[in-house]
C-alpha cells in the first residue's frame, strides 16, 4: 500500500527533500511513498533490465535503468524500469551518466506490487505518454498480464504466448510466458 502524504507541497520543495526508501513520487501537489518491493516484482525488474541492456547497450541503442527518478511535466516519477534512447540519456562533462533527469524516459515501466494503486500507477504511465514516452508497460504479477501503452492509442492486453511491444530500436522476441517464466528460480 502507497502511503500519501496529505499536505501540499511545490515540485520544488519536493525535490528539496532527502530521499526516502522506498522512494516517494510527486504528482498534483501531493507525494506518495511507492511500495516496498517483494520478490516477484524485484525478480523482474532486474531481468527485465538485464535483457534490454544486453540487446542494446553495446550498440549504443539505448539504455534500462532501474528505479530512476525523473521529473517532467510537473511530476517527480521512479518508474520501476525507464528505457531511454542512448542519444537522450544525460551526460555530464566527462562522459557519465548524470544523476538528475529532467525528461521523460522513451518507455516506462510498472510492475504492480501487492497493494498498490492501480489507478496510480496508470496514471503515472499516461503521464509519461503525454510527455512523449512511446510505449509504456502496466506488468500484473498476479494475473499473469501485461498492458502495453502508446500515445494517443486503445491500450492492449496481453497474456500467454503473446509477444510484448518493445520500441524499434530493441531488438528483444519476448513473451509474456517467457518474462514470467523468470520467476521460476535458476532461469
Amino acid at each position: 500500500m502507497t502511503t500519501t502524504l496529505h499536505q501540499q507541497f511545490t515540485l520544488e520543495e519536493f525535490l528539496k527533500l532527502p530521499e526516502t526508501k522506498p522512494a516517494s513520487e510527486f504528482a498534483n501537489g501531493k507525494i506518495h511513498q511507492k511500495p516496498m518491493p517483494q520478490g516477484k516484482h524485484s525478480r523482474l525488474q532486474l531481468k527485465l533490465c538485464d535483457a534490454v541492456n544486453q540487446v542494446a547497450e553495446t550498440k549504443k541503442n539505448a539504455l534500462a535503468f532501474p528505479e530512476l527518478r525523473c521529473t517532467f511535466g510537473g511530476r517527480s516519477l521512479v518508474p520501476d524500469v525507464t528505457v531511454f534512447t542512448w542519444s537522450r540519456i544525460p551526460f555530464d562533462r566527462d562522459g557519465e551518466i548524470e544523476n538528475v533527469f529532467a525528461v521523460h524516459p522513451d518507455w516506462t515501466i510498472e510492475i504492480l506490487s501487492p497493494d498498490q494503486n492501480t489507478t496510480k500507477v496508470i496514471s503515472n504511465i499516461l503521464h509519461c505518454l503525454r510527455h512523449g514516452t512511446q510505449l509504456g508497460w502496466l506488468i500484473d504479477p498476479a494475473s499473469r498480464l501485461v498492458l502495453a501503452f502508446f500515445p494517443e492509442q486503445q491500450l492492449i492486453e496481453l497474456t500467454n504466448d503473446n509477444i510484448l511491444p518493445v520500441p524499434e530500436y530493441i531488438q528483444l522476441n519476448l513473451s509474456v510466458n517467457q518474462m514470467f517464466s523468470w520467476l521460476k528460480a535458476g532461469s
